[in-house]
């Protein structure tokens, strides 16, 4: 009996654990490799995965393409995160009682004025 009770109860266990999407249905479908080539490029210009991309169409959302290429904006978020490391590094600083160099601030805010460049 306890091989019993020890298998039903890994069943309820599997049970309660399964995942519970909010999309529950999958739909696959077959395209031909030129098509398949043509999403791909559409999905790419638009830095979405081909599912994605598929997705986002046939709930009929307009997609517009990015005005900063991936690669450009990996890496000014880069940048802007260094940014951000330096302004809080300043900002302790200035909380811990102590003087901020008028330079950094000015060196700060070109960091910010070269980035903000580079977005428009």
């Amino acid at each position: 009996m306890g091989l019993v009770n020890e298998l039903q109860n890994l069943a309820s266990t599997k049970k309660t654990t399964q995942v519970h999407r909010q999309a529950s249905k999958q739909i696959n479908f077959r395209v031909s490799e030129p098509d398949y080539l043509k999403l791909a490029r559409s999905a790419q210009t638009l830095n979405l995965s081909v599912p994605a991309f598929v997705k986002k169409k046939a709930q009929g959302a307009r997609l517009v393409t990015p005005k900063i290429a991936a690669q450009d904006a990996q890496n000014i978020t880069h940048q802007l995160a260094k940014i951000g490391g330096n302004l809080n590094q300043l900002a302790h600083h200035a909380n811990q009682g102590g003087q901020v160099d008028p330079q950094a601030l000015r060196d700060l805010q070109n960091e910010v004025q070269r980035v903000w460049q580079q977005l428009t």
